[in-house]
């Protein structure tokens, strides 16, 4: 059930900026609809999931037993995707959480590039770059210093 909770989540065009699963069938719908039952879908990985597992087998992570022992899996994906930056993250745990917000891909990218060209890029040169967050849903947002304080300190209100 909770694979299947992540599932639809990834194959929601209003809860990724970028969908990591092609999905058929019904998968909820932005009003809050519950996706159908699992025997009612069918799901393939998207185009750019397969960014994700780019070159796995060229050895270019490293690879660790998985929770039982009979199969070894990567310790970390090699993807070329900055998912983490370009599809954002939330979760809670025990006396902490985080609300990462989705980004344009093109724009992270162009980001990236210039912290690799010059590792000294102060957070507003990268704001030049990527003003602000980019959410699946589109969205205005009203005034950058929430923003910009999230950039800085990891905590800010958009």
């Amino acid at each position: 059930s909770a694979i299947f909770d992540t599932i639809v989540r990834m194959a929601q065009p209003f809860s990724l900026r970028h969908m990591l699963i092609d999905g058929q069938g019904n998968f909820g719908s932005i009003d809050g609809d519950n996706a159908a039952a699992m025997r009612y879908t069918e799901i393939r990985l998207d185009k750019i999931a397969h960014e994700m597992l780019a070159d796995i087998d060229k050895e270019t992570v490293d690879f660790g037993p998985n929770y039982d022992g009979s199969h070894k899996e990567p310790l970390v994906l090699p993807t070329r995707l900055p998912n983490l930056l370009v599809n954002g993250a939330a979760g809670i745990a025990v006396g902490m959480a985080t609300n990462i917000p989705p980004h344009n891909l093109n724009e992270v990218v162009d980001a990236c590039l210039l912290a690799l060209k010059n590792p000294e890029v102060t957070v507003d040169e990268l704001m030049e770059i990527i003003p602000a967050p980019d959410f699946p849903t589109a969205g205005i947002i009203y005034g950058l210093s929430g923003v910009r304080d999230g950039y800085r300190t990891g905590r800010g209100r958009v």
